[in-house]
């Protein structure tokens, strides 16, 4: 935090174009945001099994309410991320706060697997706007072009921090109160949010030299870019791996045997792994190129979950996987949408990141809704991991023939600015 500080010019980081807060205060306060978002997010898979057998469901079920989240939260991520960019990022967070806190309380109150899927919907919202994705477009647009990358690495960074505290603090409150009170408590932590969304409302960015572009005419550049519909393809497999890891892996842990402990531990490791993968993943856009990086994290995935098919497997087995997969997690992010910003610039940042968001999201979906299927239909996970190989493989494919430049409308705005 405190190296981008100091590397960008002081009338940058005391005074951003698009406000007064300096910009260590406005990462500070979106990476909170995203670590209690996120975490909030992650620890749902330790009610699968506890929520599931109260209410006399199948893991489908469940799955599906999960599923419904992570579409809802990829469809929102758009118009969420276009309000953040017009009007600034602090009135989504109170959305995504209050919407989040609804979220957990309803899954407390839940007597059938109708309520599932509606708090489903309500923790769906509340991601969109209160997760890495509100957040990056508040970053991008306070942060220097030299420094955006490295600053919403940032932002995975606390993301990592909110997996691997949320974790231990949910199974806590799980052991003192019970799965139900403990829903309570992670409700009452979500509005902690409330005052941080001072800090990031972020407005628009500064015009640029040219006429201001429209909405409908930023929509219509992104669609007509074919490297936009790459990131899209690859950022589908990013959410098909981390929602059915992460909410599927205490029940694949139980099922053979092992303790609650270990999926504890596997998705805490996840965390840490995130820390140190995110900010690598930051820095290494100044030595490769972002469509480089990308394609070597989801080769690297691939190999993770082959490692599930091919070793003989234990807790110490699954920890490690865990924590080499944490490295790979949210690596994805600070490049993903680095790549936005270089093809299209600031202005439409959080929108246009929002649209490549839904494709992660559909991924979400399809791959938490698909485990518990195939698993209620196999009573194995062993598809699951065979799919999550060959679309890891495909990710790694599909970015690298990305063009790593911006559109045309820009590099004609850099060259008479010169």
């Amino acid at each position: 935090m405190n190296d981008i500080g100091r590397n960008i010019p002081a009338t940058a980081a005391a005074r951003p174009a698009q406000g007064a807060l300096p910009l260590w205060v406005i990462v500070l306060a979106g990476a909170t945001v995203a670590g209690i978002g996120m975490g909030l997010r992650q620890v749902m898979g330790l009610y699968l099994k506890p929520v599931t057998e109260n209410l006399g469901l199948g893991r489908e079920a469940f799955g599906l309410a999960m599923a419904i989240a992570n579409i809802v939260w990829g469809l929102a991520a758009p118009f969420t991320g276009a309000v953040s960019d017009k009007y600034g990022t602090g009135r989504v967070v109170v959305f995504g706060a209050l919407c989040t806190a609804a979220g957990l309380y309803l899954m407390y109150a839940a007597t059938s697997d109708i309520h599932l899927f509606i708090s489903g919907v309500f923790l769906g919202f509340g991601v969109a706007g209160a997760g890495v994705n509100a957040m990056v477009g508040a970053v991008g647009r306070a942060a220097p072009p030299e420094q955006r990358t490295a600053a919403i690495a940032v932002l995975g960074m606390g993301s990592g921090v909110g997996v691997f505290l949320a974790l231990p603090y949910a199974h806590l409150f799980m052991e003192l109160l019970g799965w139900q009170a403990s829903l309570v408590v992670l409700a009452a932590t979500a509005m902690a949010m409330l005052p941080l969304a001072y800090f990031v409302r972020v407005p628009k960015a500064a015009a640029p030299l040219s006429r201001p572009q429209g909405l409908r005419e930023a929509l219509a550049e992104a669609f007509a870019h074919p490297s936009f519909w790459l990131l899209n393809a690859g950022f589908f497999v990013c959410g098909f791996h981390v929602v059915f890891y992460g909410v599927h892996l205490p029940a694949y842990v139980a099922d053979l045997g092992l303790s609650e402990g270990v999926a504890v531990t596997a998705l805490t490791v996840v965390g840490i792994g995130n820390l140190i993968g995110t900010y690598l993943a930051g820095q290494s856009a100044r030595i490769i190129e972002k469509r480089v990086g990308l394609s070597l994290i989801y080769l690297g995935r691939a190999a993770v979950f082959a490692g599930f098919l091919f070793l003989p497997i234990d807790g110490p087995t699954i920890i490690l996987l865990s924590a080499v997969l944490g490295l790979l997690w949210l690596s994805t992010v600070p490049l993903t949408s680095g790549l936005v910003a270089t093809f299209f610039g600031p202005t439409w940042m959080t929108m246009l990141y929002g649209i490549v968001f839904f494709s992660h999201q559909v991924g979400s979906f399809l791959g938490v809704w698909m485990a518990g299927v195939l698993y209620d239909a196999t009573k194995s996970y062993d598809a699951m991991w065979w799919i999550s190989v060959g679309l890891g493989l495909f990710a790694a494919l599909v970015h690298w023939p990305i063009k790593e430049r911006p559109v045309a409308r820009l590099q004609f705005e850099a060259a008479v600015s010169r």
